[in-house]
């Protein structure tokens, strides 16, 4: 009986570890640790990459410069995985992709009017080459004050790490989108 209760209590012990372990999704669970901040970093930074990602695909068909095509190249390749994580933690959170108070993304730092989206869709060549570069700047460094509130209000350390990275990524590609401009 006494081994019976110790493989019993062993084979919990391994099925919780394992579980713990587990991510519950494809995307990870970002931690059942969390609060606002947390919830409002992903369902922002969600809508913020989306935009991101379309100017990116505007870069493949539009631009003129290869170093332009392999940036917005770059940038879709990390913000869509990043994306894809976020929505993951929001499902796992219990809460919707959307926080429904935004009035819009436009509101958003460093987020484009439709307009502006017009424009740059429109726009072709070395004009193209140039919107999409000061576009994405702007872009980047709302990411980025964004990034840094996760930082010092969030509590999820995921989303604090993620934060962290897209700050790191997104300075260097301002810094390289600023050269790309001045030349």
């Amino acid at each position: 009986m006494k081994r019976l209760f110790s493989a019993i209590t062993l084979a919990v012990v391994a099925a919780l570890a394992l579980t713990a372990c587990g991510s519950g999704s494809s995307s990870g669970n970002g931690g059942s640790d969390f609060n606002k901040a947390d919830v409002t970093f992903a369902q922002s930074m969600i809508p913020h990459h989306e935009q991101a990602v379309a100017m990116a695909k505007m870069a493949k068909a539009h631009a003129s410069s290869p170093e332009v095509k392999k940036l917005a190249d770059k940038i879709e390749g990390a913000q869509g995985p990043e994306i894809s994580t976020m929505k993951g933690w929001l499902k796992d959170w219990g809460k919707s992709k959307s926080s429904g108070s935004m009035g819009g993304m436009s509101g958003m730092p460093g987020m484009m009017s439709d307009s502006d989206m017009k424009g740059l869709d429109e726009a072709t060549g070395a004009t193209f080459d140039k919107m999409f570069l000061t576009m994405m700047v702007a872009h980047h460094t709302g990411a980025i004050e964004m990034a840094k509130t996760e930082q010092s209000k969030g509590k999820n350390a995921d989303a604090k790490a993620l934060a962290k990275n897209i700050e790191k990524a997104q300075t260097t590609e301002m810094a390289q989108m600023k050269k790309m401009l001045g030349s």
